[in-house]
Protein backbone atom coordinates (compact mmCIF):
# COMPACT_ATOMS: atom_id res chain seq x y z
CA UNK A 1 0.00 0.00 0.00
CA UNK A 2 1.59 3.34 -1.02
CA UNK A 3 1.82 6.19 1.21
CA UNK A 4 -1.32 7.92 -0.70
CA UNK A 5 -3.46 5.38 0.11
CA UNK A 6 -2.49 4.91 3.57
CA UNK A 7 -3.13 8.78 3.95
CA UNK A 8 -6.47 8.54 2.39
CA UNK A 9 -7.43 5.82 4.82
CA UNK A 10 -6.35 7.90 7.82
CA UNK A 11 -8.39 10.34 6.80
CA UNK A 12 -11.36 8.26 6.49
CA UNK A 13 -10.89 6.30 9.31
CA UNK A 14 -13.55 7.53 12.45
CA UNK A 15 -12.27 8.84 15.44
CA UNK A 16 -13.09 6.32 18.26
CA UNK A 17 -15.77 6.95 21.20
CA UNK A 18 -13.18 7.39 23.58
CA UNK A 19 -10.50 9.28 21.43
CA UNK A 20 -9.87 13.07 22.11
CA UNK A 21 -10.71 13.64 18.49
CA UNK A 22 -13.87 12.05 18.56
CA UNK A 23 -14.95 14.90 21.44
CA UNK A 24 -13.50 17.44 19.39
CA UNK A 25 -15.66 16.57 16.78
CA UNK A 26 -18.65 16.22 18.74
CA UNK A 27 -18.49 19.55 20.27
CA UNK A 28 -18.26 20.80 16.66
CA UNK A 29 -21.51 18.86 15.85
CA UNK A 30 -22.98 20.76 19.36
CA UNK A 31 -22.70 24.24 17.66
CA UNK A 32 -21.08 25.51 20.83
CA UNK A 33 -22.17 29.17 19.72
CA UNK A 34 -25.89 28.36 19.71
CA UNK A 35 -26.31 26.41 23.13
CA UNK A 36 -27.11 30.20 24.20
CA UNK A 37 -30.23 29.50 22.27
CA UNK A 38 -31.17 26.67 24.67
CA UNK A 39 -29.28 28.24 27.68
CA UNK A 40 -31.52 31.27 27.94
CA UNK A 41 -34.60 30.00 27.20
CA UNK A 42 -34.49 27.71 30.45
CA UNK A 43 -33.31 30.72 31.96
CA UNK A 44 -36.67 32.70 30.85
CA UNK A 45 -38.63 30.16 32.35
CA UNK A 46 -36.85 29.71 35.72
CA UNK A 47 -37.10 33.77 35.89
CA UNK A 48 -40.75 33.14 35.75
CA UNK A 49 -40.50 31.15 39.24
CA UNK A 50 -39.90 31.75 42.61
CA UNK A 51 -35.99 32.84 43.94
CA UNK A 52 -34.16 29.41 44.62
CA UNK A 53 -30.68 28.84 45.41
CA UNK A 54 -27.40 30.19 43.45
CA UNK A 55 -26.22 26.53 43.42
CA UNK A 56 -29.58 25.55 41.80
CA UNK A 57 -29.60 28.33 39.49
CA UNK A 58 -26.08 27.85 37.90
CA UNK A 59 -26.99 23.68 37.97
CA UNK A 60 -29.90 23.94 36.32
CA UNK A 61 -28.80 27.00 34.01
CA UNK A 62 -25.73 24.60 32.62
CA UNK A 63 -28.44 21.68 32.11
CA UNK A 64 -30.31 24.24 29.94
CA UNK A 65 -27.59 25.25 28.05
CA UNK A 66 -25.95 21.57 27.20
CA UNK A 67 -29.67 20.57 25.77
CA UNK A 68 -29.15 22.56 22.98
CA UNK A 69 -25.92 20.68 21.43
CA UNK A 70 -27.10 17.21 22.55
CA UNK A 71 -30.86 17.63 20.76
CA UNK A 72 -28.57 19.76 17.65
CA UNK A 73 -26.07 15.85 17.31
CA UNK A 74 -29.51 13.72 17.82
CA UNK A 75 -31.34 15.54 14.90
CA UNK A 76 -28.08 15.88 12.64
CA UNK A 77 -27.85 11.69 12.79
CA UNK A 78 -31.30 11.86 11.10
CA UNK A 79 -30.59 14.55 8.46
CA UNK A 80 -27.43 13.71 6.36
CA UNK A 81 -28.73 13.47 2.83
CA UNK A 82 -29.41 17.25 3.42
CA UNK A 83 -26.53 18.22 5.51
CA UNK A 84 -24.21 16.80 3.24
CA UNK A 85 -24.89 19.20 0.24
CA UNK A 86 -25.66 21.89 3.03
CA UNK A 87 -22.86 21.86 5.23
CA UNK A 88 -20.30 19.33 3.99
CA UNK A 89 -17.75 20.52 7.10
CA UNK A 90 -19.97 18.96 9.31
CA UNK A 91 -18.33 15.99 10.83
CA UNK A 92 -21.14 13.35 10.59
CA UNK A 93 -20.44 14.05 7.12
CA UNK A 94 -17.21 14.07 6.46
CA UNK A 95 -17.27 10.72 8.54
CA UNK A 96 -14.72 11.32 10.92
CA UNK A 97 -16.97 10.42 13.49
CA UNK A 98 -19.34 7.73 13.19
CA UNK A 99 -23.30 7.93 13.66
CA UNK A 100 -24.13 5.35 16.01
CA UNK A 101 -21.60 7.08 18.23
CA UNK A 102 -23.29 10.30 18.32
CA UNK A 103 -26.56 9.13 18.50
CA UNK A 104 -25.28 7.15 21.71
CA UNK A 105 -23.82 10.26 23.63
CA UNK A 106 -26.74 12.41 22.47
CA UNK A 107 -29.26 10.37 24.18
CA UNK A 108 -26.91 9.55 27.19
CA UNK A 109 -26.46 13.37 27.30
CA UNK A 110 -30.20 14.00 27.27
CA UNK A 111 -31.63 11.33 29.70
CA UNK A 112 -28.82 13.12 32.07
CA UNK A 113 -30.23 16.43 31.66
CA UNK A 114 -33.76 14.97 32.12
CA UNK A 115 -32.70 13.65 35.40
CA UNK A 116 -31.10 16.32 37.02
CA UNK A 117 -33.99 17.85 35.84
CA UNK A 118 -37.02 15.34 36.83
CA UNK A 119 -34.60 15.59 40.25
CA UNK A 120 -36.26 19.04 41.14
CA UNK A 121 -39.53 18.83 39.59
CA UNK A 122 -41.53 15.29 38.78
CA UNK A 123 -43.43 16.70 36.01
CA UNK A 124 -39.91 17.37 34.05
CA UNK A 125 -40.06 13.89 33.41
CA UNK A 126 -42.83 13.66 30.75
CA UNK A 127 -41.97 17.39 29.55
CA UNK A 128 -38.29 16.03 29.16
CA UNK A 129 -39.37 13.11 27.38
CA UNK A 130 -41.50 14.94 25.18
CA UNK A 131 -38.83 16.62 24.16
CA UNK A 132 -36.53 13.89 23.06
CA UNK A 133 -39.20 12.54 21.21
CA UNK A 134 -39.59 15.58 19.45
CA UNK A 135 -36.26 15.90 18.44
CA UNK A 136 -35.71 12.30 17.10
CA UNK A 137 -39.25 12.79 15.07
CA UNK A 138 -37.97 16.41 14.05
CA UNK A 139 -36.92 15.07 10.14
CA UNK A 140 -39.73 14.11 9.37
CA UNK A 141 -41.72 17.36 10.31
CA UNK A 142 -38.93 19.35 8.84
CA UNK A 143 -39.79 17.51 5.37
CA UNK A 144 -43.46 18.94 5.10
CA UNK A 145 -43.54 23.07 4.78
CA UNK A 146 -46.68 23.53 7.21
CA UNK A 147 -44.84 21.55 10.14
CA UNK A 148 -41.08 22.73 10.23
CA UNK A 149 -40.53 26.12 12.40
CA UNK A 150 -43.83 25.32 14.69
CA UNK A 151 -42.84 21.29 15.20
CA UNK A 152 -39.44 22.82 16.15
CA UNK A 153 -40.52 25.98 18.64
CA UNK A 154 -42.88 23.54 20.68
CA UNK A 155 -39.80 21.75 21.86
CA UNK A 156 -37.76 24.65 22.31
CA UNK A 157 -41.02 25.47 24.33
CA UNK A 158 -40.82 22.77 26.97
CA UNK A 159 -37.28 23.69 27.65
CA UNK A 160 -38.78 27.13 29.24
CA UNK A 161 -41.13 24.85 30.71
CA UNK A 162 -38.55 22.53 32.15
CA UNK A 163 -36.98 26.00 33.88
CA UNK A 164 -40.57 27.44 35.19
CA UNK A 165 -41.13 23.74 36.69
CA UNK A 166 -37.30 22.91 38.53
CA UNK A 167 -37.81 26.42 39.74
CA UNK A 168 -41.11 25.69 41.09
CA UNK A 169 -39.60 22.46 42.43
CA UNK A 170 -36.86 23.92 44.02
CA UNK A 171 -38.50 26.85 46.08
CA UNK A 172 -41.34 23.94 46.88
CA UNK A 173 -43.96 26.09 45.29
CA UNK A 174 -47.04 25.18 43.08
CA UNK A 175 -47.60 25.80 39.43
CA UNK A 176 -49.88 29.34 39.33
CA UNK A 177 -50.93 30.21 35.57
CA UNK A 178 -49.75 34.07 34.92
CA UNK A 179 -50.09 36.29 31.99
CA UNK A 180 -46.25 36.72 32.42
CA UNK A 181 -45.99 33.14 31.47
CA UNK A 182 -48.08 32.53 29.16
CA UNK A 183 -46.86 35.64 26.98
CA UNK A 184 -43.35 34.28 27.79
CA UNK A 185 -44.28 30.73 26.29
CA UNK A 186 -45.74 32.82 23.10
CA UNK A 187 -42.52 35.02 22.83
CA UNK A 188 -40.07 31.53 23.17
CA UNK A 189 -42.75 29.81 20.30
CA UNK A 190 -42.77 32.57 17.53
CA UNK A 191 -39.40 34.18 18.27
CA UNK A 192 -37.80 30.42 17.69
CA UNK A 193 -39.94 29.46 14.67
CA UNK A 194 -39.22 32.86 12.96
CA UNK A 195 -35.23 31.55 13.62
CA UNK A 196 -36.12 28.15 12.18
CA UNK A 197 -37.86 29.67 8.80
CA UNK A 198 -34.92 31.75 8.54
CA UNK A 199 -32.52 29.33 9.14
CA UNK A 200 -33.79 27.05 5.84
CA UNK A 201 -33.04 30.08 3.60
CA UNK A 202 -29.26 28.68 3.82
CA UNK A 203 -30.27 25.02 2.49
CA UNK A 204 -33.08 25.75 0.10
CA UNK A 205 -31.05 23.92 -2.87
CA UNK A 206 -29.90 21.40 -0.21
CA UNK A 207 -33.25 20.50 1.01
CA UNK A 208 -35.12 20.77 -2.65
CA UNK A 209 -32.31 17.97 -3.81
CA UNK A 210 -33.02 15.82 -0.83
CA UNK A 211 -37.10 15.91 -1.18
CA UNK A 212 -37.38 18.06 2.04
CA UNK A 213 -40.33 20.61 1.41
CA UNK A 214 -39.58 23.40 4.12
CA UNK A 215 -41.80 26.35 3.72
CA UNK A 216 -39.04 28.39 1.63
CA UNK A 217 -38.92 25.46 -0.90
CA UNK A 218 -42.56 24.93 -1.20
CA UNK A 219 -43.52 28.87 -1.76
CA UNK A 220 -40.51 30.68 -2.40
CA UNK A 221 -38.62 33.42 -0.43
CA UNK A 222 -40.92 36.33 -1.10
CA UNK A 223 -43.66 34.64 0.72
CA UNK A 224 -41.82 33.00 3.46
CA UNK A 225 -40.50 36.91 4.14
CA UNK A 226 -44.08 38.00 4.48
CA UNK A 227 -44.71 34.56 6.67
CA UNK A 228 -41.22 35.73 9.29
CA UNK A 229 -43.17 39.30 9.04
CA UNK A 230 -45.99 37.67 10.72
CA UNK A 231 -44.30 35.73 13.25
CA UNK A 232 -41.53 38.87 14.12
CA UNK A 233 -44.91 40.66 14.85
CA UNK A 234 -46.08 37.90 17.24
CA UNK A 235 -42.68 37.51 18.87
CA UNK A 236 -42.67 41.47 19.53
CA UNK A 237 -46.19 41.78 20.64
CA UNK A 238 -45.94 38.93 22.90
CA UNK A 239 -42.69 39.85 24.41
CA UNK A 240 -44.43 43.74 25.35
CA UNK A 241 -47.08 41.80 27.31
CA UNK A 242 -44.65 40.27 29.71
CA UNK A 243 -42.98 43.56 29.75
CA UNK A 244 -45.95 45.39 30.72
CA UNK A 245 -47.59 43.00 32.66
CA UNK A 246 -44.48 42.77 34.87
CA UNK A 247 -43.90 46.22 35.38
CA UNK A 248 -47.87 47.01 36.60
CA UNK A 249 -47.32 43.91 39.16
CA UNK A 250 -43.68 45.46 40.65
CA UNK A 251 -41.77 48.56 40.89
CA UNK A 252 -39.10 49.67 38.57
CA UNK A 253 -35.97 48.77 39.58
CA UNK A 254 -32.14 49.39 38.72
CA UNK A 255 -31.84 46.57 37.26
CA UNK A 256 -34.59 47.33 34.95
CA UNK A 257 -32.35 49.63 33.32
CA UNK A 258 -30.20 46.62 31.97
CA UNK A 259 -33.42 44.97 30.89
CA UNK A 260 -34.57 48.00 28.74
CA UNK A 261 -31.00 48.30 27.01
CA UNK A 262 -32.16 44.17 26.13
CA UNK A 263 -35.24 44.93 24.95
CA UNK A 264 -34.38 47.75 23.01
CA UNK A 265 -31.43 45.54 21.08
CA UNK A 266 -33.06 42.85 20.21
CA UNK A 267 -36.34 45.09 18.49
CA UNK A 268 -33.50 46.57 16.85
CA UNK A 269 -32.10 43.01 15.62
CA UNK A 270 -35.09 41.80 14.99
CA UNK A 271 -36.07 44.54 12.87
CA UNK A 272 -32.90 43.99 11.39
CA UNK A 273 -33.81 40.40 10.46
CA UNK A 274 -36.77 41.56 8.65
CA UNK A 275 -35.38 43.95 6.56
CA UNK A 276 -32.68 41.72 5.32
CA UNK A 277 -34.54 38.75 4.91
CA UNK A 278 -36.85 40.84 2.01
CA UNK A 279 -33.15 41.24 0.16
CA UNK A 280 -32.42 37.71 0.30
CA UNK A 281 -32.14 36.78 -3.50
CA UNK A 282 -29.87 33.81 -3.22
CA UNK A 283 -29.31 31.60 -0.30
CA UNK A 284 -25.18 32.30 0.13
CA UNK A 285 -26.98 35.53 1.37
CA UNK A 286 -29.11 34.28 4.36
CA UNK A 287 -26.82 34.25 6.84
CA UNK A 288 -27.02 38.25 7.03
CA UNK A 289 -30.88 37.90 8.17
CA UNK A 290 -30.09 34.34 9.93
CA UNK A 291 -27.24 36.05 12.44
CA UNK A 292 -29.36 39.14 14.05
CA UNK A 293 -32.37 36.73 14.19
CA UNK A 294 -30.61 34.57 16.74
CA UNK A 295 -29.22 37.18 18.19
CA UNK A 296 -32.44 39.19 18.50
CA UNK A 297 -34.03 35.66 20.24
CA UNK A 298 -31.29 35.59 22.49
CA UNK A 299 -31.52 39.28 24.03
CA UNK A 300 -35.44 39.56 24.00
CA UNK A 301 -35.63 36.28 26.26
CA UNK A 302 -32.92 37.94 28.50
CA UNK A 303 -34.70 41.29 28.63
CA UNK A 304 -37.83 39.31 29.83
CA UNK A 305 -35.58 37.26 32.20
CA UNK A 306 -34.38 40.53 33.78
CA UNK A 307 -37.85 41.81 33.80
CA UNK A 308 -38.45 38.76 36.29
CA UNK A 309 -34.78 39.19 37.95
CA UNK A 310 -33.00 42.50 37.88
CA UNK A 311 -30.18 41.06 40.16
CA UNK A 312 -29.31 38.77 37.10
CA UNK A 313 -27.82 41.79 35.29
CA UNK A 314 -24.45 40.63 35.81
CA UNK A 315 -24.37 37.34 34.53
CA UNK A 316 -26.54 38.09 31.55
CA UNK A 317 -24.09 40.61 30.82
CA UNK A 318 -21.57 38.08 30.69
CA UNK A 319 -23.75 35.06 29.46
CA UNK A 320 -24.44 37.76 26.15
CA UNK A 321 -20.60 38.52 25.73
CA UNK A 322 -19.68 35.01 25.50
CA UNK A 323 -22.39 34.03 23.20
CA UNK A 324 -21.34 37.00 20.94
CA UNK A 325 -17.74 35.49 21.38
CA UNK A 326 -18.59 31.74 20.64
CA UNK A 327 -20.81 33.33 17.46
CA UNK A 328 -17.37 35.16 16.15
CA UNK A 329 -15.62 31.15 16.23
CA UNK A 330 -18.24 29.55 14.56
CA UNK A 331 -16.87 27.07 11.77
CA UNK A 332 -18.45 28.72 8.85
CA UNK A 333 -19.68 32.08 8.67
CA UNK A 334 -22.50 30.82 6.24
CA UNK A 335 -23.34 28.46 8.74
CA UNK A 336 -25.40 29.16 12.22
Amino acid sequence: MNSVAVEERVQIEPARLLNSEFWRDYVVTMRPYLLFVSGITGIVGLSLAPAIAVGSTLMLGLAFFLSYGFGQALTDCFQLDTDSLSAPYRPLVRGTIRRGDVLAVSLVGLVAIGVVLTLYHYWNLPLAAAAVAGLATYTYFKRRWWAGPFYNAWIVVVVAMLGYMSGLGAAGTRITGSVQLVATVATVFFGYANFVLTGYYKDIAADRATGYHTFPVVFGLRTSSYASDAMALATVSACGVVVLATLADAPMAIGHTVAFAFLLAGLVRLVLTQVRIHRVHVESEAHRAIDPVVRAYILLLSSIALFQRPSWAPALLVFYAAFLFAMERRPMKEQI
